[in-house]
Order: structure tokens, then sequence, then C-alpha cells
């Protein structure tokens, strides 16, 4: 097909009858943006584990701005399973090595990364220069340079960029943000952000397993205690000093299992949080100069719960995975806010890297240094 640009399309546009024959013969899912002709958005989910299986998929069956088109999978008993379930046609299934094909298929826009986070530079990468959008689950990747290679990635085949984080599009995590930004409780002082869960049934799983997690709980749980952190300030922090505890180093062989940690925020509040494999907790607090606002749980899928000084938060809960992925498919649609951009991961594994460093040095403080709203999103 001859190339058109777009200036040219809008040229053609204008000349009435002719238009709607030259946007049927353009393709629906190329990378430079004409993705926005279509009702709703084709995703391909790479990695069909517990994520992908229990969450994603359902989620996709409600989404009003996307849907399940495709699946990348190095199983193929997952192949026939997920066909049958979600009447998925067969060019639109691929495995780890002809995944760079998904870039002849028209059906795919966005490629969803729900891999082990080793595997997430790598396959957010290879759909980018495939033309897709991309999403990746958290955490970004194992290393501040991986989470660069994406973003330069993204930027160069021109393709939009989200990070998996769900919250970002839940009603009580938004609540906390306006409360922030519309200082309700005043100005904020100390944060305290948990995020936690016991690990006990399979010691041979992948997080625990380091060349495939790039960590423990803090890359898993502790992105979301260093999230809460940040939305509960509303601003990036400027030092970070950090402690790692073990009592079952006989199970967490590889990887860390309780982590916290202390932020000082240049607002003048500071925050503590703590991530683990270990122990339970799921919670957000905050205490303001005119009161205060907590989220008990926090983190979970669904439901959330939360109160303030001024009486409890009840708001109407749906999946989130729903929301989020509708929220990116807008984000490409229609211009709408990126809740969770690529920079928001890359800010994320600085402060992971500065939280590793800390330990390492023994609880050494490490200062932290983010231009103006870094990584911030949409607050």
């Amino acid at each position: 097909m001859k190339a058109i640009s777009r200036r040219s399309f809008a040229k053609q546009l204008s000349k009435g009858a002719g238009a709607a024959a030259l946007a049927s013969h353009l393709p629906l899912a190329c990378a430079m943006g004409h993705s926005t002709e279509k009702k709703k958005l084709g995703v391909a989910l790479v990695g069909l584990g517990s994520y992908s299986t229990y969450q994603l998929a359902p989620a996709l069956q409600d989404t009003e701005h996307c849907y399940l088109a495709g699946i990348v999978t190095g199983t193929p008993e997952k192949e026939k399973v997920w066909a049958r379930k979600y009447n998925i046609p067969e060019k639109n299934i691929f495995n780890y090595s002809n995944f760079d094909r998904i870039k002849e298929n028209n059906d795919i826009d966005i490629v969803y990364v729900v891999l082990p986070n080793s595997m997430h530079a790598e396959f957010s990468i290879r759909a980018a220069r495939a033309g897709k959008h991309v999403i990746c689950e958290k955490p970004m990747a194992i290393s501040v340079t991986e989470c660069d290679e994406i973003i330069d990635a993204c930027k160069q085949a021109g393709v939009k960029l989200g990070m998996g984080y769900r919250l970002h599009s839940e009603p009580y995590t938004k609540a906390v943000k306006r409360f922030v930004r519309e200082k309700t409780f005043g100005d904020v002082l100390y944060v305290s952000a948990d995020a936690a869960y016991r690990s006990t049934s399979n010691p041979q799983q992948w997080r625990l397993n380091r060349k495939l997690s790039g960590g423990g709980a803090l890359v898993n749980m502790g992105v979301y205690a260093i999230q809460s952190a940040i939305y509960a300030t509303g601003q990036n922090p400027i030092s970070v000093s950090a402690q790692e505890f073990s009592t079952r180093p006989e199970y967490f062989k590889d990887t860390d299992e309780t982590i916290t940690a202390q932020f000082e925020f240049p607002g003048g509040a500071v925050a503590n949080i703590m991530t683990s494999h270990n122990v339970r907790a799921n919670r957000l607090y905050a205490t303001c100069t005119n009161g205060w606002f907590e989220l008990d749980p926090a983190s979970t899928y669904i439901p959330l719960s939360g109160r303030t000084s001024n009486g409890p938060l009840d708001f109407e809960q749906e999946s989130q995975q729903k929301l989020q992925m509708d929220d990116f498919a807008k984000h490409i649609l229609h211009d709408a806010p990126n809740f969770a951009p690529g920079e928001m991961g890359k800010r994320d594994m600085v402060i992971v890297e500065a939280i590793y460093a800390s330990i390492a040095q023994g609880g050494a403080k490490q200062q932290l240094k983010f231009e103006a709203g870094y990584g911030m999103g949409e607050l």
C-alpha cells in the first residue's frame, strides 16, 4: 500500500465520500496511531500464568474499550484450552519463538507482558518493535538500565507504554490522590505503607529465584508499598534508608524475605514502608495536619476498604484490571491520561535499587534525585 502521511490522510478525509473508501484500506493496528480508528483494541496476553488466567482474561470479557484478541504461550496445551474458552483464532496464537510475527497481525493492538520479571524487557522491546502498544507488569524490569531500554524502544517505535499498576484506576486510590491534591486533611506529615503476604507452598516458584525475579519481596509486593508512600504524599522521595530481615533463610535462600525502608520527601513528610514474603500486611495510613486517611486493605484486588477522620469511604467496586486496561485503551484511542506511564515503572526501579544499595551499606541513607513530577502520572 502506498504510504499515506497524517497530513494527506486528513486532507483526503475532508473530501467526503472518498474518505470512507480510503479509511477502509488503512491498517487498523499500526504503530503510529491509526489504531484509534478502532472502537475496541485487541489485547494479546504474553504469559498465561495465574494472573492472566484468573484476573486479566476474565476482566477482558467486561472491558469496554479493549478485548482479548490473542495469546502468547510456551505451552501447547494452553493454546487449545484458551482457544476454546475465549474463541481465539489460530492466527492470533503465538509462542515465544514466533512472537515477532505478531507484527503482521492487525487484530492485536496491545501486548500485555505478564512474564517472570527477567523476561519483561525482552518481550516489551520485541512488542514495541513489532509496532504494538505495551503494558508491562510490575516490576518494569530487573534493572534501571532495562527500564531505559524499554522506554527508548517504545519511543523509537512510536507506541504507547503503560505499567500494569491497576490501583491507579480504582476509586479508593483515586480518593487518596484527591485528598493529597486538594489538601482535604491539610499537609501530609507521616505515611505508613505495608504490603506483604506469607509464602509457604512452593519453594521452587520463580519468585524465589533471583535470576528470574530480580529480587524478592521488594520487587513483588514492595512496589505497592513504594507506590502508596508516593501517592499518599503526592511527591517523589528525596532519600531512603533500608533494612532487611530474614527468619526463614532455609526457605528464602536466594531472595529477600522482609524489608523495611524510610523515606524523606521534599515537603517535609516522612514515610515508613514494610514488605515481606513471610507475613501478611496490606495497609496505607497517612496522618496530616488536620486529620488522617487510611486504606485497609490497600492493594488487594477487591474489595478495598477505607476510612478517614471524617468518616468511612464507600465506593462501588469492580475489577481493577478491567478499569486499568480500559484506561490504557482510552489513552491510545482518545489521548486520555496515562495513569501509569513507563517513567513511573523506571522511577520505582530507581528506588528499588537505592533500597538494595542502602541494605548493602548497612542502612546508609541514599539520596534520590528526580525531575519535578517525574513518573507521577496523573495525580
